[in-house]
C-alpha cells in the first residue's frame, strides 16, 4: 500500500500510510504500536535533515522544501551542527520508528545518515544539496532540490522504496564508493578549498587532480596492496576504488565511469590502478569520461566484480575517502559488502512504477542487513 498524499488516486486519507508506515511508536491508540486499534492508520513521520553549509542549500530552498513535506506528512526539520551529527539524528529517527529520513545536503551528509539507518526499517531519501550529488543524480532525482522534492512526494505516494546494499570499511558504511590513494588525495585537496565548491566545483576537482599527480609529497605517491576475495593480490596499487554503484562522480554533466558493473543490488566492484604517471592518469581520465567500460580495459587497471570482501594494506599510511568525504590516513582497511542493509527511496520511472536508477536496486525484500565488523 503506497504512502498517501493529497490528490493521490490511491491509498487512504491524506497524510497517512498503511504500507511503509508500520513502525510507529507504541504509546497510544493512534501510534501504530501495540496499543493501536486494528486497521488504524497514522500520519507518516519524516525527518528532514538539512546541512545548511552544503553548496546548494539556501534559506529559501530549506523553507520551501520543509513546507512542501509538512503539507503532506508529519515532518520535523533537524539542522546538522557538526561533522557526524546527521548520523545521530538518523539513528534517533530509526529508534523512534520514523518512516523516512530525508537529507537535504551533499553526499557526505547522506553517508552520515546512512550510517545511522543501516539495518533499520527507516528509509533514506536524498535531495540534492551539495556540489556534485553523486548518489541523487545516479538514482535519477532532478538536479534542482525543489523539483526533486516534487518527485520525492510522487515516489512516497507510489511506495517507491528499495532495499539496497551498502559497503563498509573498518566499521563505517558507504553508499557508493570507497577511494584509496590518488582519489582520496584529490578529494582532500578539494575540501581544503571548500568555499570554492559552490561556484567552480568541476574546475576545482580538475585542478586538484593535476596538483596531486605532479606532487612529490610522499602521501601523494603512496602505494598499497589490494587483496581480492578470490585471493588475487594487486601489490603495487596507487589508487583503488571500491564501488557500490556508478558513476564514481560527475565532471559537470558528464559521468566519470570507473566501475561499469557496480550496482546497488550486486556485490562490490574493485578498480585498481597501478601506474600514476601524469600521462597515464590523463589517459585514464579521458577513458572514464568517454564511456562506461573503456577505463577498465586499460593495461594499467585491474578490475574485479562480485567482491564480498576486500582487504587493503598500506605500505605506510594511505589516504582514504568514502562517498566523497576525506577520512585521513590508514594502514589497513577491511572492506565488506552488506546486502539489503538500507531501505532507499528511489524515483518513479516513466511508467510511474518504482524505479532503481542506473545503479540498480533490490525489491523491498526482508532485511538481510549485516553490520560492519
Amino acid at each position: 500500500m503506497p504512502w498517501a498524499v493529497p490528490g493521490s488516486p490511491v491509498g487512504p486519507a491524506p497524510g497517512v500510510c498503511h504500507g511503509l508506515g508500520t513502525t510507529g511508536r507504541a504509546d497510544g491508540p493512534d501510534s501504530g504500536g501495540p496499543g493501536a486499534h486494528a486497521g488504524t492508520v497514522r500520519a507518516v513521520r519524516l525527518v528532514l535533515v538539512v546541512n545548511s553549509a552544503a553548496s546548494s542549500v539556501t534559506r529559501r530552498t530549506r523553507v520551501v522544501i520543509a513546507k512542501a513535506l509538512s503539507a503532506d506528512f508529519d515532518c520535523v526539520v533537524a539542522d546538522t551542527q557538526r561533522r557526524g551529527h546527521a548520523t545521530r539524528i538518523a539513528a534517533e529517527a530509526a529508534t523512534r520508528g520514523d518512516d523516512a529520513v530525508v537529507v537535504l545536503g551533499g553526499d557526505g551528509t547522506l553517508n552520515e545518515a546512512a550510517n545511522g539507518l543501516a539495518g533499520s526499517d527507516t528509509a533514506l531519501a536524498a535531495l540534492p544539496g551539495g556540489s556534485t550529488n553523486v548518489l541523487a543524480r545516479s538514482l535519477g532525482w532532478p538536479r534542482d532540490p525543489v523539483e526533486a522534492t516534487g518527485a520525492l512526494l510522487e515516489a512516497l505516494a507510489g511506495d517507491s522504496v528499495r532495499r539496497v546494499s551498502l559497503g563498509s570499511a573498518n566499521g563505517r558504511y558507504f553508499l557508493f564508493c570507497l577511494g584509496v590513494g590518488l582519489d582520496a588525495n584529490v578529494m582532500h585537496r578539494a575540501e581544503r578549498r571548500h568555499s570554492l565548491k559552490r561556484w567552480v566545483a568541476p574546475g576545482l576537482y580538475v585542478w586538484s587532480t593535476i596538483a596531486t599527480v605532479v606532487s612529490r609529497k610522499p602521501v601523494d605517491r603512496c602505494r598499497f596492496g589490494v587483496h581480492l576475495a578470490d585471493g588475487e593480490v594487486v601489490d603495487d596499487a596507487g589508487m583503488v576504488v571500491v564501488a557500490n554503484t556508478r558513476p564514481l562522480t560527475y565532471l559537470g554533466a558528464r559521468p566519470l565511469e570507473v566501475s561499469p558493473d557496480a550496482a546497488l543490488d550486486a556485490p562490490l566492484t574493485v578498480t585498481a590502478v597501478r601506474r600514476l604517471r601524469p600521462t597515464v592518469v590523463a589517459g585514464l581520465a579521458a577513458r572514464a569520461l568517454s564511456g562506461p567500460d573503456r577505463l577498465v580495459r586499460s593495461r594499467h587497471v585491474v578490475y574485479a566484480t562480485g567482491q564480498d570482501h576486500v582487504t587493503i594494506r598500506g605500505y605506510g599510511g594511505v589516504p582514504h575517502q568514502m562517498d566523497g568525504e576525506y577520512l585521513g590516513l590508514t594502514e589497513h582497511l577491511e572492506v565488506r559488502d552488506h546486502p539489503g542493509a538500507l531501505r532507499l527511496v528511489v524515483p518513479l520511472d516513466d511508467n510511474h512504477t518504482p524505479g532503481a536508477g542506473p545503479g540498480g536496486g533490490q525489491g523491498d525484500t526482508p532485511d538481510r542487513a549485516g553490520h560492519p565488523s
